[in-house]
This record gives C-alpha cells, sequence and structure tokens, in this order.
C-alpha cells in the first residue's frame, strides 16, 4: 500500500482534497461553548386548587409518583407538595431519547387521568433541555421612561425577535404588562346592590363572540356571527351590572376603570459597574426589561447572535426610541466562538511547536514531513465531527488539541525510520523506504491500537458527565485512527519525496549500517547509563526498590490532601448570579430594596462591566438553573442579580476569585436584613442542585426536619462549606378565614361566592381579555379592589358578600379569623419524604469530598429520638425506611460516578492492550514488562499536581490514562526492536543497548510531542488537570521507560534462557 501512495500522483490530490474537507466543516459546523448535554427531564405541574401540602401529596403526589415510576428508562423522580398544587419531576437515565422518554411520560398520565381526584387540573407537562438555557440576552434601560413604557417596546422588539429562524423561544423580564384594570368602590357596590361576583359574571357575559352557523335564504348562505367582543375601556363601563330600584347600574357608576399598567410583580433594574467608563454618565440604576432568547436544538449560537444584534440595531432606527439604550447582557455566540477561535488558535500553535522540535531532531524537512501529516489528520477529524453531527466546542476541540502531541507520532515514527535507512545508503531510495516502513509498519499498528484502546474506553462514562465528556475519547480516537491511516499512506510519499536528498552531498561507505550504531552518542550514552544495571543484579534491585518508594509516597500526597481531589475546577466565565431569599413574608418593595443595596455592593468591584437586579422573578437561568429550577422563582421574596465581568482578556483574575471575593461583603448585607444570599457559578460540567446536598430520610416529617436543622449547623461550622440553605421554608404568619356555612346558607349565601369574593379582593379576579388586533400580547381584564381598600384585616372583614334576596352581608358577618402559620411545602425523591440541605464549599480545599469527611466524623454529635439511629450512605442505596438516613448527593454523586467509570475503563484498557500484545508477541510475560511503565507515570502525574497546586480531576484520569497507551506505545517500539536485535544473532545486553541507542529518538520525539502539545492547555481552568498528567506524566514514564522496561525485560529473558 504505501508502494502505491508512494509512486502516486494521486497523492498530492488527496492531501488538497481532504484539507478541502476540512476547511467545508469548520464553516458548517456549529459553534457553540459546552457540548449540547442530553438531559431527559420534564416537569408535570398540577393544580389541586384549596389543598394543602399534606392532601395534595396523599391524593396526587403519591399516586402519581408511582405510575410514573413504573415507565421504563426513568432514573429518579422528584417532586413537591405545596398550598394548591404539586410539581413532580422525572429524570430519565441519561442516554435516554428525550422524544422516546416524553412519549412515554405523556401516555403513562393519560392512561391514568381517571384517577386524579375530583377538583384537580389536567397535568401540564414541561420538557427540559439544554437549549432552554437562553444563548443571548438584550436589556433594554432607560433613565426617563418607566416600566410599562420599556415593557411596550420590549413586547414589538420580541416580536420581531421570534421572527428569526433558529429562535426557539423568546421571554420578557421585567416592566409592567397593559391591563385593564376594573377596580370597584365598596360603599357603591354595597349601595347599588351588586358584588364583585356579580361585576365578574357580568364582565365575562357580556365578553363573548361566536360563529353561530350558516343561514339559507333566497338561494344564497349567509355566516351568522353572535355577539361583540369588548374592545375598550369605555365599552367596559358602559356595562349594565346590576339594578337598583329599578334603575340600570353600569359599571362605571360603582367602579374606576384604567386602561394601562398591572400591579407591579417584579422589579427589573440595570446599572453599569466600576470596569465600565459610562458609570459616570449613568451612576444610578436604571429601569429596566430583558428579552431572553433561547435557540433551537443544534443551531449555531455565533451565527444566531451575530443576525440578532445586527435585527437590534435596525430596529433601533424604528421602533427603539432615542432613550431607550441597549446593552447586550449575555451572548453566548460570542464567547463559544471567542473559546473556538481560542482552541483553533491554540491548536496552530501546538502544531507549530511540535514541528519545530521534530525539526531540531530531523532536520527541516522532517519536521515538515511530520508537519504535513498533522493538518490532513485534523481535516479528516473535523470531518468525521460534522458526520457525527457533533458541534465546535471546547470538549471536540480539546480532543483535538489534547492528541496534537499524540498523532505526530506515527509519521515520526515512519518518517524517523524512513530518514534512518536513506542515511544507510544500503538500498535504493524507493526500497530503502518500503523497508523502512515495513520494518516499525505492524509495531506502529499495534502501538496505535493500544492509545486507542487506551481512550476509547473513556467514552461509556455513564450519568450526565458522559455526554459531557464522551466526544473528547471519541474524537482523540478518531484523531489517531485517521494519523495511523496518514502515516502509512501520505507520510511515506512526504518522505520518500523529501528525506531521501537531505543526505545527498555525503559520501558513505556501501556497508555503512545505522542499525548498528555503536558509534553514535546517543548508544555512548545509553550504555553507560543502562549497563551498570545490567550488569549488577544488586544495583537493579535497589533502583527497583527506591523508584517502588517513590511511587508509593507520591500517593501519600492524596491522603495529605497535599493534592486535592475534585470532579471539575471552576472555568473563567464572564459572569456568575447572585440569588437572594429574603423570609418568607417579606414585601416586594423590601426584596427590591435589599437587591439594590446588593447590588451597590457588586457595582464597586473593579472587575463588574454591569449588572441587572431582578426583584419578584429569576434572571435569564444558566446551566445551574436547569436543575435548580431558577426559572420557576418568583415571588415577593426572591431576587437575582445577573453580574457581567469584564471579558476575560482584559483581567487577570479568574471569575472563581472574583465571586469569592464577593461573597463575605453581601453575605454580610444578607444577615443585616435576614436575607439569605448564595453566589451561584456557572457550572463546569453538568449542572447539579448544589455542590454539597444531604438528603435526611426518616420516618416521620417533623422528626426529619430537626435531624436536618442539626445537619445544616454542622454545615455551617465546617470550614470552607458557604451558602448553606435548606428545602424548609421559614414560617409565615397566615390568616385563615373559616366561614360559618350554618349561618351562611340561612341567609343564602354559598361558602364559594365568599371565597371568590375574597380571592378577587386580594388577587385579583381575571374577567376575560380585551379583543384588540393589534396587541402583541393579550390584555387582561381583571376585577380587584383598590390597594387602599384592602390595607388590613379591617378592610377585608367589611367587605359585603350579596344574598339570594340581594342583602349585603358583611363579610365579618360571616368568617371566623384564626390566626396561623402557614403550611410549608413537603419534597420527596424516589416515593420518600426528604429534607434537603444544600451548600457549596470555597477555599483551599473546593472539593465536597473534604467537607463530607468532615461532617461524617461529627454525626455523632446529632440528637436523634430514643432508639433511632442515623445512617450515613454515599450511593443510591438507602438504609431502611423505619431509620433515619442521610445520603450525599450533588457533585459528589457526579465525582464518584465520573471516577468510578474511569477506573473501570482504566481496567479495561488494561485488559485490551494485554490481549492486544499477547497477539502480537505471542507470550503472556511480555505484555506485564511493557505494561509496568504505566504506574511509572503517575510519579510525574501526582507531583506535577503538587508543584502546580491543582486538583486531580477528571481530566487529570483521563490524561492518566491515556498516557497509559503512550506508554505501552513506547515499551512495544523498545522491546519489538530488542526482538529483531535477538533474531539476528545479537547477544541480549548488547540488543538492549542497541534498540535504546536506535529507539531514543523516536521515544524522545514522541514524548516531547505529546508534552509540547499539552503545554498550549497548561492554563486552562478546566483542563490544567489533563495537561499537568500529559507533562509530568509523560516526562518521568518516558525517562524511566527507557530504564525499567529493558531491565525488567533483561530479567525476563534471563530467567527463561
Amino acid at each position: 500500500m504505501a508502494k502505491a501512495f508512494i509512486t502516486s500522483k494521486l497523492s498530492v490530490l488527496l492531501v488538497f482534497a481532504f484539507l478541502l474537507l476540512g476547511l467545508f466543516s469548520i464553516y458548517f459546523i456549529p459553534r457553540e461553548e459546552e457540548p449540547q448535554i442530553e438531559v431527559p427531564m420534564a416537569d408535570i405541574m398540577v393544580g389541586y386548587p384549596g389543598a394543602s401540602p399534606k392532601e395534595v401529596e396523599s391524593a396526587l403526589i403519591r399516586p402519581m409518583e408511582k405510575m410514573l415510576s413504573n415507565i421504563k428508562g426513568v432514573e429518579h423522580v422528584y417532586s413537591t407538595a405545596m398550598n394548591g398544587q404539586g410539581m413532580l419531576t422525572v429524570q430519565f437515565l441519561v442516554g435516554e431519547d428525550t422524544e422516546r422518554s416524553l412519549v412515554k411520560l405523556y401516555d403513562e398520565l393519560m392512561k391514568n387521568m381517571d384517577r386524579m381526584p375530583q377538583g384537580a387540573t389536567i397535568p401540564l407537562v414541561k420538557s427540559r433541555t439544554i437549549d432552554d438555557v437562553p444563548a443571548l440576552s438584550f436589556t433594554l434601560w432607560s433613565d426617563s421612561m418607566g416600566g410599562y413604557a420599556l415593557r411596550q417596546v420590549a413586547e414589538v422588539v420580541a416580536n420581531e425577535i421570534k421572527k428569526t429562524p433558529d429562535v426557539a423561544q423568546v421571554k420578557l423580564i421585567g416592566g409592567q404588562s397593559r391591563q385593564i384594570r376594573v377596580l370597584p368602590d365598596k360603599g357603591k357596590m354595597a349601595g347599588s346592590g351588586v358584588d364583585m361576583g356579580v361585576v365578574a359574571q357580568a364582565l365575562e357575559g357580556n365578553n363573548v363572540q361566536m360563529e353561530s352557523g350558516r343561514l339559507l335564504h333566497a338561494d344564497q348562505i349567509y355566516t351568522v356571527q353572535t355577539g361583540n367582543f369588548l374592545a375598550n375601556k369605555d365599552e367596559i363601563g358602559q356595562l349594565i351590572v346590576g339594578s337598583n330600584q329599578g334603575q340600570p347600574v353600569y359599571l362605571h357608576q360603582i367602579a374606576s376603570i384604567e386602561d394601562g399598567a398591572e400591579n407591579p410583580r417584579q422589579y427589573v433594574s440595570f446599572s453599569y459597574g466600576a470596569a465600565d467608563s459610562l458609570r459616570t454618565a449613568h451612576p444610578d440604576d436604571y429601569t429596566a426589561v430583558t428579552i431572553a432568547v433561547a435557540k433551537t436544538q443544534g443551531a449555531d449560537a455565533m451565527t444566531l447572535a451575530d443576525q440578532l444584534t445586527g435585527k437590534m440595531e435596525r430596529l433601533k432606527q424604528t421602533v427603539i426610541t432615542d432613550d431607550i439604550q441597549v446593552d447586550v447582557t449575555r451572548n453566548y455566540g460570542e464567547t463559544a466562538s471567542h473559546k473556538v477561535s481560542e482552541l483553533l488558535l491554540h491548536l496552530l500553535i501546538a502544531i507549530v511547536a511540535v514541528t519545530l522540535f521534530v525539526m531540531l531532531a530531523m532536520g527541516w524537512r522532517g519536521g515538515l514531513v511530520v508537519f504535513l501529516s498533522v493538518p490532513v489528520t485534523f481535516a479528516l477529524t473535523l470531518f468525521a465531527y460534522y458526520f457525527l453531527g457533533y458541534t465546535l466546542n471546547r470538549i471536540t476541540l480539546f480532543a483535538l488539541v489534547f492528541v496534537t502531541g499524540i498523532v505526530v507520532d506515527d509519521s515520526i515514527v515512519i518518517a524517523e525510520n524512513m530518514h534512518r535507512h536513506f542515511k544507510s545508503r544500503r538500498l535504493s531510495p524507493l526500497r530503502a523506504a518500503i523497508f523502512a516502513i515495513d520494518e516499525v509498519g505492524n509495531p506502529t499498528i499495534l502501538a496505535t491500537l493500544t492509545v486507542i484502546a487506551a481512550v476509547l474506553p473513556m467514552a461509556f462514562v455513564s450519568g450526565m458527565m458522559g455526554p459531557y465528556m464522551s466526544p473528547m475519547p471519541i474524537g482523540a480516537a478518531i484523531a489517531m485512527t485517521f494519523s495511523l491511516l496518514v502515516a502509512l499512506t501520505l507520510t511515506p510519499y512526504f518522505g520518500y519525496k523529501f528525506l531521501r536528498f537531505k543526505e545527498r552531498g555525503e559520501e558513505q561507505p556501501e556497508d555503512a549500517d545505522d542499525t548498528q550504531p555503536r558509534h553514535t552518542r546517543i548508544y555512548a550514552l545509553y550504555g553507560k547509563v543502562i549497563s551498570p544495571f545490567l550488569e549488577s543484579r544488586r544495583r537493579r534491585w535497589a533502583f527497583m526498590l527506591v523508584l517502588t518508594a517513590v511511587l508509593l509516597g507520591s500517593f501519600a500526597l492524596f491522603f495529605t490532601k497535599s493534592v486535592p481531589v475534585k470532579m471539575l475546577p471552576f472555568d473563567n466565565k464572564n459572569e456568575f448570579q447572585i440569588v437572594v431569599d429574603m423570609p418568607e413574608g417579606t414585601t416586594l418593595e423590601r426584596t427590591a430594596a435589599v437587591a439594590r443595596e446588593l447590588g451597590l455592593c457588586v457595582g464597586r468591584h473593579p472587575m463588574v462591566r454591569s449588572y441587572q437586579t431582578y426583584a419578584g422573578t429569576s434572571a435569564p437561568i444558566s446551566f445551574n438553573g436547569l436543575i435548580r429550577h431558577y426559572d420557576y422563582r418568583a415571588g415577593d421574596n426572591v431576587a437575582d442579580i445577573q453580574v457581567n465581568l469584564v471579558d476575560k482578556g482584559r483581567r487577570s483574575l479568574q471569575s472563581h476569585d472574583i465571586a469569592k471575593s464577593m461573597r463575605s461583603s453581601l453575605q454580610a448585607i444578607g444577615r443585616k436584613h435576614g436575607a439569605n444570599v448564595k453566589v451561584v457559578e456557572v457550572p463546569p460540567g453538568p449542572p447539579v442542585m448544589s455542590t454539597l446536598v444531604a438528603e435526611i430520610y426518616g420516618p416521620d416529617l417533623q422528626q426529619q426536619i430537626q435531624v436536618a436543622s442539626q445537619v445544616k449547623d454542622l454545615l455551617q461550622a465546617t470550614p470552607h462549606v458557604v451558602d448553606v440553605d435548606w428545602s424548609i421554608e421559614a414560617d409565615q404568619p397566615e390568616y385563615r378565614f373559616v366561614v360559618d356555612k350554618d349561618k351562611a346558607m340561612k341567609l343564602g349565601i354559598a361558602e364559594a361566592q365568599v371565597v371568590r369574593l375574597l380571592r378577587g379582593a386580594l388577587s385579583g379576579m381575571p374577567a376575560g381579555i380585551l379583543h384588540q388586533p393589534s396587541s402583541v400580547e393579550p390584555v387582561g381584564i381583571v376585577l380587584q379592589l383598590p390597594e387602599q381598600e384592602r390595607a388590613g384585616l379591617e378592610d377585608l372583614l367589611a367587605l359585603k358578600v350579596t344574598s339570594a334576596r340581594g342583602m349585603g352581608v358583611p363579610v365579618g358577618d360571616l368568617v371566623k379569623v384564626v390566626p396561623t402559620v402557614r403550611d410549608k411545602s413537603i419534597s420527596r425523591k424516589d416515593q420518600r419524604q426528604v429534607v434537603y440541605v444544600m451548600a457549596d464549599v470555597a477555599g483551599p480545599l473546593e472539593s465536597p469530598i473534604y467537607a463530607m469527611a468532615d461532617v461524617s466524623d461529627r454525626l455523632a454529635q446529632v440528637k436523634l429520638p430514643a432508639g433511632y439511629e442515623l445512617q450515613e450512605t454515599y450511593t443510591k442505596e438507602l438504609g431502611n425506611e423505619d431509620q433515619f438516613s442521610l445520603k450525599w448527593d450533588g457533585e459528589w454523586q457526579i465525582t464518584l460516578e465520573v471516577f468510578r467509570d474511569l477506573g473501570l475503563a482504566f481496567l479495561l484498557v488494561l485488559i485490551i492492550i494485554y490481549i492486544l500484545i499477547v497477539a502480537w508477541f505471542q507470550s503472556f510475560t511480555t505484555p506485564l514488562v511493557q505494561l509496568s511503565a504505566i504506574p511509572l507515570s503517575l510519579i510525574g502525574i501526582v507531583l506535577g499536581h503538587w508543584m502546580m497546586g491543582a486538583y486531580f480531576s477528571a481530566p487529570s484520569m483521563i490524561g492518566f490514562i491515556a498516557l497509559a497507551g503512550i506508554m505501552v506505545r513506547n515499551s512495544i517500539l523498545l522491546i519489538d526492536f530488542i526482538d529483531l536485535r535477538l533474531a539476528a544473532g545479537v547477544g541480549l545486553k548488547q540488543a538492549i543497548i542497541e534498540a535504546g541507542a536506535v529507539r531514543t529518538t523516536p521515544i524522545l520525539l514522541t514524548a516531547g510531542g505529546v508534552v509540547i502539545g499539552a503545554v498550549v492547555i497548561l492554563f486552562d481552568p478546566i483542563f490544567q488537570g489533563l495537561a499537568i498528567s500529559l507533562i509530568g506524566g509523560t516526562i518521568t514514564s518516558t525517562v524511566l521507560t527507557l530504564i525499567v522496561v529493558p531491565l525488567l525485560y533483561y530479567k525476563q529473558k534471563k530467567r527463561h534462557a
């Protein structure tokens, strides 16, 4: 095959064709920052008006949990029973098809609809995918316009954005929508003999229009439409709602009708931070409305962002007036483009650096041969990405950066051997090239297969981390497969064209044989190093014992926490969030004031470009919000602050360090106001409920809460544990209006009338919509008492209900007011009541493992009811339901799954490599010698992490497993050459020295390529561990492989001699 490519003119055309395929792929593959994580998950919301959480739990949640747990592929069912409603979250196993899962879910729900209790609403199912996270956010703000006017403009802008292809969802946050508010006067209503129920019926009954059918008359068909929708507030005012003393009562006589802004339910503001020069001109916070845009699956975030920012510029000339400013407060398309461009630059630097390194060893011609093979390999890999439907993101591109030093190995080995045989001039150039390829072709194929076998099992990591990380091993395996094909086809062509001319000017004797390199400096140096060990058994044993001691010593660094273990370090992002929970019962205005105070603290930081405060609602969600359901956060006592930092290229501090530095001052403000303030960063990997989650199970909910409270106290007392919170709401005072049924019925008043009246007075009674075809958003008609007439308990008790006889009866005469505490929500997981205690970790040891271990040591302090014990578990298996259990979850669960699966992958790697080597060398003991190089890499890996002060993370483990293949590859090349020399009749010691002398150059070139390729990712926050593993492991194991493997092979051969 090599001969066919060497002599064919098509080889050059193939190179150009492959490069064009690569350029085509780069242009057409969508770009995004993070890979598409398939999380088959759905929320099911069911209303059960008036029911308490306990009733919702027993009548709705429990039967539905059982029903949903029966669906094949369901991993967990989470649920929350609240006042008047319940929510269930069904999480399917990772890898389950999302659409099929939803079909099964709908099927199971519809099949069991007859079991739903009377009064429950039809379940609303909302699927959740990674595309629900907005990729782009525009914030419209003004120093002269209010929230209502801004919202009107934002609605038109959002409508224009929706027309853009690849836009999946547009959400408006902030401002007040247009609403027709009917505000009745209590006195006038009572004087006219009507109540709010009568008014609501009149509004609904007069806002009807319908096609009645067809009329056939005089051989002509006429369509008949009956009724007339309400079109403006004047028509509403002219409605007759009753009669008093024979005279009609018009709505405008008993109520004021306002066409304008709804009552504020949220406050959104925009402010510049200290890092933006515009802060001088605009120092305050300004009313704002945010337009959050989510993209469709597979759409290119960068292209969509460019389209929408262009459209926004055009809208500034037509819809958006001069007194409205527009700020892009999130642009994942831009960050994705920067990340992809940065990684492509790193890739180019790695390729050039490896090429220059090879040039130093083999001359510029050898370097050029190796260099030409890399773009072709990557071009084919990118085309494979396009074919597989991958996107260009940090993981798929890191796969290429990660293998840059590895994919050149095959070409280096082939080119170096051709170079050596051309120098010997014992054969014609063509025969020398073919002989050189034949000599190392088979070991090269075997060596490459071992590296592929090393990385490919990592694609089968389970859990949410699986789809996140799988593109890396798959991409690396594809790249290495193509690199082998290129090395055996195109590299011989380029080697034949360039390398055979290198020594043209030199005259060497015909019998010069470079395969016996006894006069080279490498031979002399290698012989000087290894000969003492070959000659002395004592020295061999001493060397091995010292090496074993160093290896065990490096392991000790894990136990002393000198090298901490963590799943993934935080990435350097341009944003983070501050989540504020005020005590239940706090007013919206007070929550907004606290959020504003926190915002002022944030804005003073020199790295903050801008921030937006969201009181009463949530900010556009990040990947964290997907699992934590931040998009459902709404209410008077909640607030979010979205913090946007200056671009990471313009600051030296990592976003994680900035967030940590703000935490203490923000929480001091929070404590002053009784607020729980959490700093939430974008997760580096799959999102989790919290970094640290303690799930408390037990036989009784009240006792579970007491145990959870003590665990919460333990976590708060644990060093480096921050943002401690739990799933139990604080007490909220409640007035319960108990209707005297007997008295009400005697007066001709149904209890439902009192319920409707009070609900309408306090929350507003929806009475249809205003039908205006020109409206972008529907305009609701709401009947509600004016605020001044519902300011206190006395106002509500003075409200009058109209009896069947037309008599107005005060509510106070019909009800008894019972002060109480609002029922708390009940959380459940997998059909068991649970109390969640959540926390984050910040400090020198940011891994949850150490905090968990600390709390575990102090669990004996938790006081339990007599006869009970607290069982602690780290896995999915729970203890007896009759006892209390603490199960650790959160990032720990993913860390456990990842390291467990990577460990199993590593075991599988060793077995596959062993089988491959046995198949080639036909020996059961030789592979053990070659596998001995693997643990040696751990010395460099662990010491490297210790010297860099880095976490040993999942990428570190990936680097270690990949190194297993690379190190065995070097061993194969070394032992294969020893066998060749032994077959030629050379003595064992001499064969070892010659093999070392001949193979040292390609092994060092290979190692150098891996190290230089890894240097470019050494300062990436997430993949630093991978780089350290590759650099430290390669350096130590390469040096030691050249000594340890020959010594062990020498010992094995002597034993069999």
